[in-house]
């Protein structure tokens, strides 16, 4: 099953992709969610990110979008190779270092797998 995932703890679907709504994506809050949602579905066809999540008061942790992208990188065991994703985070700063970091290992493991 092919579906979208939406990373933010604020911003709503349509606060970010004019033409979508709510019903086009999974909607994730925090690490947590993002983890089980990938861990139950699969890899999803896209990912947009945002970086700065806030503290997850449920779980008594703080994460981040770059923190999610680690985990698919270094924990998850997925193949990347056809993921698609935007980062739509306000910090500059943690938005190419989600692109780098995505961007490298998908191009690692285009050359390797």
């Amino acid at each position: 099953m092919s579906y979208k995932l939406f990373l933010d703890d604020i911003r709503t679907v349509s606060m970010v992709y004019a033409n979508a709504g709510e019903q086009d994506f999974v909607i994730v809050r925090n690490f947590i969610d993002f983890k089980s949602t990938i861990t139950e579905k699969g890899l999803p066809a896209f990912i947009s990110f945002d970086n700065d999540l806030g503290e997850d008061v449920n779980h008594n942790i703080l994460s981040d979008g770059y923190h999610c992208a680690k985990w698919l990188v270094y924990e998850s065991g997925l193949d990347l190779r056809e993921l698609k994703f935007y980062v739509h985070s306000a910090n500059p700063v943690a938005t190419e270092q989600i692109k780098g970091l995505l961007n490298n290992y998908i191009k690692h493991q285009k050359e390797t797998l």
